[in-house]
């Protein structure tokens, strides 16, 4: 690599090859768009080539910025990584802390943890999102991420450690009133020729209900699909249809379907790059959500969404 390049023209380089977007990256940076600009052709007047091609408003990676992407990255998070092994050095618990959950563990699962750990350890910035767990998952894995709390699937990447604190049992329901809660023994045959409200086709709720009805040859009657389990649980409610949900939440208005097929658990848990090294405060909320109560969790991991 040239010995004048410096991080920040790298940042600005890798900013706009993810975002394909000259003025999306100074938003991102806090910079002007004619700053990340000129960042990004200093960079290849050093490199003497181009990275990206510029046709109209769109942007795209060269062969060159295609070989550079993967390599920059891995740089921009070894200095990172330096810098918060040094800072792991004083021992204090403090500094950002930038980790995201899944709509459902943030709302079910989360609170009371990140409430005794905001009054422990108040000098520590928070970054918490809401992304989806697949979001979530490619965060982490390209450095954007330190933590994940996510549903975890069985495949595993060994770029990630992944570790299951909850343990969700799904279970087949309706509304009380459905024509399928009258029925003393559904099968899925008797579900199927209702809608089914799942979450999208790349979730792990979605892909175990095909997989259950894909044995018997059928296809899911597919109704409106929302990725956010609480209001799938409202449609169901309401009559649109059947869902699989947490048994965490069933409640009045919806009847559990005694559906004969063998039983569903879905992983709950915490990733994170086994790269990468966790600030102390990472360390100290992995640490606390470690330490709750087990809920049959060894022996189940996994890296991706659901």
């Amino acid at each position: 690599m040239h010995p004048q390049i410096d991080s920040a023209a790298l940042t600005a380089f890798v900013r706009v090859a993810e975002l394909g977007s000259f003025s999306q990256a100074a938003e991102r940076l806090f910079l002007t768009q004619s700053a990340v600009s000129k960042r990004v052709a200093q960079l290849e007047e050093q490199l003497g080539c181009r990275l990206f091609d510029r046709i109209g408003r769109q942007i795209d990676l060269t062969e060159a910025g295609l070989t550079l992407l993967p390599q920059a990255r891995r740089i921009l998070l070894a200095l990172e990584d330096a810098a918060r092994s040094l800072q792991n050095l004083a021992g204090s618990v403090s500094g950002p802390l930038t980790l995201a959950a899944s709509h459902h563990i943030s709302l079910h699962r989360l609170p009371p943890i990140l409430r005794h750990y905001a009054r422990r350890f108040p000098e520590v910035q928070l970054d918490l999102r809401f992304d989806e767990s697949e979001i979530a998952y490619d965060g982490v894995l390209k450095g954007k991420l330190e933590l994940a709390l996510i549903t975890l699937a069985p495949q595993q990447d060994p770029r990630i450690h992944s570790e299951a604190l909850w343990i969700d049992s799904l279970q087949y329901v309706v509304a009380s009133d459905h024509p399928l809660a009258q029925l003393d023994a559904p099968g899925l045959n008797d579900l199927n020729r209702y809608p089914a409200l799942l979450p999208a086709p790349n979730t792990f709720t979605h892909q175990l209900v095909r997989e259950q009805l894909g044995r018997l040859g059928l296809e899911p009657n597919l109704g409106m699909s929302t990725n956010y389990l609480d209001t799938i649980r409202m449609m169901v409610r309401i009559g649109l249809g059947w869902s699989l949900l947490p048994e965490t939440m069933i409640d009045e208005g919806l009847r559990r379907l005694p559906v004969s097929s063998e039983p569903i658990h879905r992983p709950l848990g915490l990733i994170y790059h086994r790269d990468r090294t966790l600030s102390n405060a990472a360390r100290e909320l992995v640490t606390m959500l470690r330490a709750q109560e087990p809920e049959s969790a060894s022996g189940i991991a996994g890296d991706r969404a659901g």
